[in-house]
């Protein structure tokens, strides 16, 4: 189980590499500005759990700045563990339907704790707004399934 958990978050890595570079692709095509939803989830969250953020001012920002993108390694761990919890049973899940489950459960991560803790409500996004969100989900999937698939043991 750790053996899978590690390896998922190494991948869970991968595909926050190729989901931030497909975000910042879009805003480069498109015009559009960041988002401050990650950091904002990470405050909220963490002020719900009484936990404090280090820091003040600048050093403060760069604090939640780096803690949002870090959720999609604990998807990751969680797709490794499934994963080789799969393969030392001979079973598998189809790689197409591997990458939509990964995918909706990052983007479900993500996109269920803005409404909970009243950041951005998905109810009210426009097309784009979904596609900017969905898009790079599915290549997060993406990357991380091929990255668990490249880390089975031969």
């Amino acid at each position: 189980m750790t053996n899978g958990f590690l390896r998922g978050t190494i991948a869970g890595a991968a595909g926050t590499t190729a989901l931030n570079a497909t975000t910042y692709l879009d805003m480069a095509v498109r015009g559009r500005g960041t988002s401050s939803a990650p950091e904002d989830l990470v405050e909220a969250a963490a002020g719900s759990a009484g936990v404090a953020i280090p820091g003040t001012g600048d050093e403060r920002d760069n604090c939640l700045a780096g803690l949002g993108p870090l959720s999609g390694t604990g998807v990751g761990g969680v797709a490794g563990t499934v994963h080789r919890a799969l393969l030392s049973r001979g079973r598998s899940i189809p790689a197409a339907a591997a990458i939509v489950l990964i995918s909706a459960a990052a983007m479900a991560m993500s996109d269920a704790p803005l409404k909970l803790f009243g950041i951005s409500d998905p109810a009210d996004w426009k097309g784009a707004d979904w596609a900017a969100d969905a898009v790079p989900h599915l290549v997060y999937g993406a990357i991380t399934y091929a990255t668990l698939r490249l880390t089975d043991d031969a």
